[in-house]
């Protein structure tokens, strides 16, 4: 069995693209653990099956598997500049779903104060005042957490500036990422409402910024750049 791959990442946070029209069929998320692996594997946070658009529609479809195998929504986008195989991307992210500015999540060490949103995806953002704890540990049991039946996406936040905010992501289904797009909506909406920044907001992630302009949509600038392509065995 041979999966034909393009590997691309943005802003770090990398992902395998097939045609879907190339891909085995049978148990795709057992496909997508396999060839995401990072010692067996190509290596990816996610695998992107990619179908080609039909009856005159302009564009196609994308599923995405989490390197875990599971499924996640992914947002539209529109290209606003390429040079080689570098893109930049300004990324409709839609209108977030607040489902409560202001909730307290029991945790194995005591509350902590998050906001639960949904844009596309589930979010729980926890503003917090550095990074000097274990906030790897603390997304896996939030992404677990019996309130979220379905997993949910963390990031925890820290305000710079009226216009700027540092942030760490733990995402469902993939673990710690570089980046996420959206995770950075989440967080921006977060500080947002709660007074902590104003839009434009510049969201710095371990792999670079990340632009956010806050109306009633969210729309979000980030960079894509292809790297590899070939053949998973």
């Amino acid at each position: 069995m041979k999966i034909p791959f393009t590997k691309a990442h943005g802003a770090k946070n990398d992902f395998l693209l097939t045609w879907e029209h190339e891909a085995p069929e049978g148990d795709r998320a057992a496909l997508a653990r396999a060839i995401c692996e990072r010692h067996t594997g190509i290596g990816a946070d996610g695998w992107m099956l990619v179908a080609k658009p039909t009856d005159g529609a302009a564009e196609g479809t994308i599923q995405l598997y989490n390197s875990d195998g599971s499924t996640a929504e992914i947002s539209g986008l529109r290209l606003l500049q390429r040079s080689g195989l570098a893109f930049e991307f300004e990324m409709n992210m839609g209108r977030p779903e607040i489902l409560a500015e202001r909730f307290q999540l029991e945790l194995s060490g005591g509350e902590r104060d998050v906001t639960l949103l949904n844009v596309g995806n589930p979010q729980c953002a926890m503003p917090v005042h550095d990074f000097d704890f274990d906030w790897r540990a603390m997304g896996a049991e939030i992404e677990s957490h019996p309130h979220f039946p379905r997993r949910t996406n963390v990031s925890f936040l820290k305000p710079v500036d009226e216009h700027t905010i540092d942030v760490r992501f733990y995402e469902r289904g993939a673990g710690e990422t570089m980046s996420s797009g959206t995770g950075s909506t989440g967080a921006a909406v977060t500080a947002v409402l709660r007074g902590m920044a104003r839009s434009p907001v510049r969201v710095l992630t371990p792999a670079g910024p990340i632009d956010l302009r806050l109306n009633e949509d969210v729309y979000l600038t980030g960079p894509a750049e292809i790297i590899a392509d070939g053949e998973f065995f």
